[in-house]
């Protein structure tokens, strides 16, 4: 049984794209967000009550949104939907825009799958480096069979998520894969300020992506996806400074 997300939500053109190419492989079922929750990390709901309604938007295929957030999605589908069931797969996209770099902090299409993962289900997520509604997405359905495939084939054992990006454009104009590690970089962010109809002031974040590597380096996703790669990142839930271990040592002595 593979299982499909979102952040996007339900209707979002993305996960209608993955779950056409999701269905060649065996049985699907649908549970995603019933509004877009993009940027919601791995948020969980706690304070209100959450509900599933299932909804025909697939044919053939059980779908099922969701009032709460992409993490929220899965831990229903598990717990509640699939509870006497494997899940085999977590499919999580194919999101609009990038979750390259520290972007998959903050992402709710990487953060679905990563509770996937932590569930020890195999789990990927899939981002086009396009935000347009009307995306093309050919090109990523395209890669999306082929690593869907892959891991379908060859177990993903240790490692258990998978955040693959893949460029904008036409197939023809994409190189191929690149398995790379996760680049370094931030957001410079911005407060745009302004003044509602009722005359209060409010604040709309925006900004710009910085990259923090040398031009020297080749090995991480920022330079796959400028270089016109899909960039396969094998990702974990292990946020320890392992090399800074050794410095903090001091304090077992205070």
């Amino acid at each position: 049984m593979i299982l499909i997300t979102n952040d996007d939500g339900i209707v979002a053109p993305g996960i209608r794209a993955l779950v056409e190419v999701a269905s060649k492989f065996g049985e699907v079922i649908v549970v995603a967000p019933d509004s877009p929750q993009s940027g919601q990390g791995h948020a969980i709901t706690i304070n209100q009550p959450l509900k599933l309604r299932k909804v025909n938007i697939f044919p053939g295929i059980d779908s099922y949104e969701c009032s709460g957030t992409p993490v929220d999605c899965v831990k229903l589908a598990k717990n509640v939907l699939m509870k006497d069931k494997k899940i085999d797969l977590c499919l999580s996209g194919i999101n609009h825009g990038a979750n390259a770099s520290i972007n998959i902090i903050y992402s709710g299409t990487m953060s679905a799958a990563m509770e996937a993962s932590l569930e020890k289900i195999d789990s990927i997520g899939f981002s086009l480096l396009d935000m347009s509604f009307d995306a093309d997405f050919s090109a990523a359905k395209h890669y999306a069979e082929k690593i869907i495939n892959s891991v379908l084939k060859n177990p993903m054992n240790g490692c258990k998520l998978l955040n693959v990006n893949i460029p904008s454009g036409k197939l023809e104009d994409i190189n191929g894969i690149k398995v790379c590690r996760q680049g370094d970089g931030t957001w410079i962010e911005e407060f745009q300020e302004g003044t509602d109809p009722r005359g209060e002031k409010y604040y709309w974040l925006t900004g710009k992506f910085v990259s923090f590597e040398p031009e020297h380096m080749d090995d991480h996703d920022i330079i796959a996806l400028k270089s016109k790669y899909v960039s396969v990142v094998p990702s974990n839930h292990d946020l320890t400074h392992h090399t800074a271990i050794k410095d903090f040592k001091y304090m077992e002595t205070l």
